[in-house]
């Protein structure tokens, strides 16, 4: 396993990172410790997680990936693991959880809920799960303002409550998701002003279908010293080719969930093509070159990697074995000039 760190702190967090948000759904209480069990062996240290959890999102689970997780790390060597969580973002999506956003008694009661369902006194990295102005996330290529978005400017608020809460001792450093290079700059311009806590690292998507995170966020990953960790790295399983070789199992998410389409465009499709042919001309699987070329990303801190068997989980553990030649890079970046971000 090779290892980094969050930001400029001396958290030391595996390039692969494991996430669970199957557990719950997918994925059964013994499979999720299964699968945990063998990242850990690997080498795997950061498992992400959120209060949203497990995917789609509704009442009668909401938290159930985080119990999971719990009732497995209440056996482990705690200083061992790097976990991180998040608090939900507003919207219909998440009014089962709280409709408050990220005010101050939001924070807090979503920190001590968190708290109890891992069964743990603290949390490594807790993130902000997306924003609560409207902006282009989740699939919006293109932001256009609305003048009647009800949320007001909130950034040193959130930054002191959440540096309240470190000071407690219940979480350890906080990161940004699904963030913007201007909200991620905000953020940042105020911990700097108000010597308040600073965002380490942001969890965006980000594959070889979409690379929007490339256009303005790269830039701000590098400056700031506020790396990717990337989601989606397999593009909801898309870029393991089993939809376009109609092998997928009938338990695969875009089966059991069509509605995650993100990734099934026509030109989505198209380039995925391309990516298989090119990955095995050069004997690699496509999910191999997919999860090796963000594991290379410059600014990614940790590649995010879920699976639903451990079959899945050996091959996406094992791609940080893999490097891609200065050739294949260049072939990966000629399709995506000709289909660039065809899945934003």
């Amino acid at each position: 396993m090779k290892y980094t760190t969050l930001g400029k702190t001396d958290i030391k967090v595996s390039k692969i990172c494991l996430g669970t948000m199957t557990f719950g759904n997918q994925n059964t209480e013994k499979e999720g410790h299964d699968q945990l069990n063998y990242a850990v062996s690997k080498g795997v240290n950061f498992i992400d997680t959120a209060e949203l959890y497990p995917v789609p999102a509704e009442a009668k689970t909401q938290g159930r990936t985080s119990e999971i997780v719990g009732t497995w790390l209440k056996h482990q060597k705690r200083e061992d693991l790097v976990i991180a969580s998040k608090i939900a973002g507003t919207g219909d999506y998440t009014a089962h959880i709280r409709t408050t956003g990220f005010s101050k008694d939001a924070l807090h009661e979503a920190v001590n809920s968190e708290l109890e369902r891992l069964q743990t006194d603290y949390i490594d990295l807790y993130q902000l799960h997306w924003p609560e102005r409207e902006t282009n996330t989740f699939g919006t290529r293109d932001y256009v303002h609305n003048p009647n978005d009800q949320w007001e400017e909130n950034f040193q608020d959130v930054l002191e409550t959440l540096t309240e809460i470190k000071k407690s001792g219940k979480i350890r450093t906080f990161g940004l998701s699904n963030e913007k290079a201007w909200g991620a700059m905000r953020f940042i311009e105020a911990s700097n002003k108000n010597d308040l806590i600073r965002p380490v690292s942001v969890q965006n998507a980000y594959n070889l279908l979409n690379r929007v995170y490339e256009g303005d966020m790269a830039e701000v990953s590098h400056r700031e010293h506020m790396g990717l960790l990337a989601y989606s790295p397999m593009a909801f399983g898309v870029l393991s080719g089993k939809y376009i070789k109609n092998e997928a199992a009938d338990n695969a998410r875009l089966k059991l969930f069509p509605r995650f389409a993100r990734y099934s465009s026509e030109q989505s499709t198209e380039a995925t093509k391309l990516y298989l042919a090119l990955a095995e001309k050069h004997n690699l699987t496509l999910a191999e070159m997919s999860l090796a070329f963000v594991n290379q990303r410059s600014f990614v801190t940790s590649n995010i990697i879920g699976a639903t068997n451990l079959e899945q989980l050996k091959e996406n553990v094992s791609s940080i074995n893999i490097t891609l030649s200065n050739d294949l890079l260049e072939s990966i970046n000629a399709i995506h000039a000709a289909i660039p971000n065809p899945a934003p």
